[in-house]
């Protein structure tokens, strides 16, 4: 899944709210990679679901008003998606 929220408050800076969803996604236990537009992340459907919650609840416990979410998952049938899948050639 790649995640990039977009969080608003007229009282906390944009950057600090951001890093608290990062924060959320380095506590998570699943592997990531922090980009500069979106974090991409591995895990299950059922774990992703559960992380883009806590990452909404953790912006706006920081003091988000509002925020729009970018999501992008890909999923195989039969077998799971990595990251190096996509860019381990480019390492």
């Amino acid at each position: 899944m790649a995640i990039q929220v977009l969080p608003r408050s007229k009282d906390h800076d944009t950057y600090a709210l951001v890093d608290s969803a990062i924060e959320v996604i380095q506590k998570s236990g699943l592997n990531y990679i922090v980009c500069p537009f979106e974090t991409v992340v591995e895990g299950t459907f059922d774990q992703l679901m559960d992380l883009l919650k806590q990452v909404h609840e953790a912006v706006y416990v920081c003091g988000a008003e509002n925020m729009i979410t970018n999501v992008k998952i890909q999923t195989n049938k039969d077998q799971d998606v990595f990251i190096d899948d996509k860019i381990g050639k480019y390492k």
